[in-house]
């Protein structure tokens, strides 16, 4: 069975990343949440105080980015790889809202982007990947095999990611995790370097009144397609 790349993007809290962890682990590919590894970036901003009451010093991240690793590590309870910072485990830390609210300044800075795309390269040399990010149809993989492009209305995301919050039990309105969504949305279509856009040859899926496991074999299928040489 010849083995494919899969490209997933799309909007924020759109479930690319649980719809691409099921895909994957069904074929039995290599996943790779490239989302996480801009918020293991973002992370670091932070702690290096890059990222400090409301001000942002771009040159200084641009500078230490060389003092920046991150990769992944397969967690063997949950069968999924979780992200490295530094080889430390950040996949709890970079989850929480006051990331989300900077990650995408963080994502349009050109030397982020070409230090975690070469990364990207390597890890999807292979094929047999399921990736999903923002860019992976159009700049990183733009030749894969099957791309999909993965959108839903702000409300129902803001929904779903503030339902999320509650459940880990941080304390957010609705309201802020809606203005994150919408505040995301437009400095990701809108950045100059590799903005959020769809692919010509992307299928669109607009998850809004679609369940996870109905996304999950809509995607199987068309992998399956594709694998088989039936498209």
């Amino acid at each position: 069975m010849k083995k494919i790349t899969i490209a997933i993007d799309g909007f924020s809290s759109t479930g690319k990343s649980t719809v691409a962890k099921m895909l994957a682990k069904e074929l039995d590919y290599i996943y790779v949440d490239t989302g996480a590894m801009y918020r293991a970036v973002t992370l670091f901003a932070m702690r290096k105080l890059f990222i400090k009451d409301g001000h942002f010093d771009k040159e200084g991240l641009i500078r230490n980015l060389f003092l920046v690793s991150v990769n992944f590590k397969l967690n063997t309870e949950t069968g999924i790889a979780d992200v490295y910072l530094n080889n430390e485990n950040v996949e709890k830390e970079i989850r929480t809202l006051e990331v989300s609210n900077f990650v995408s300044p963080i994502a349009a800075i050109s030397e982020v982007r070409q230090l975690l795309v070469q990364k990207q390269h390597e890890m999807g040399k292979e094929k047999g990947i399921v990736m999903d990010g923002r860019d992976i149809g159009t700049v990183v993989f733009p030749d894969a095999e099957l791309k999909v492009f993965m959108t839903a209305s702000a409300d129902e995301r803001a929904r779903r990611r503030y339902d999320e919050l509650i459940a880990k039990g941080d304390d957010v309105s609705f309201e802020a995790v809606l203005e994150n969504v919408q505040k995301r949305d437009q400095l990701d279509t809108s950045r100059e370097d590799s903005p959020l856009v769809q692919a010509d040859d992307a299928i669109l899926l607009d998850n809004t009144h679609t369940n996870i496991e109905d996304q999950f074999h809509i995607l199987l299928q068309l992998a399956k397609d594709r694998i088989y040489g039936r498209c």
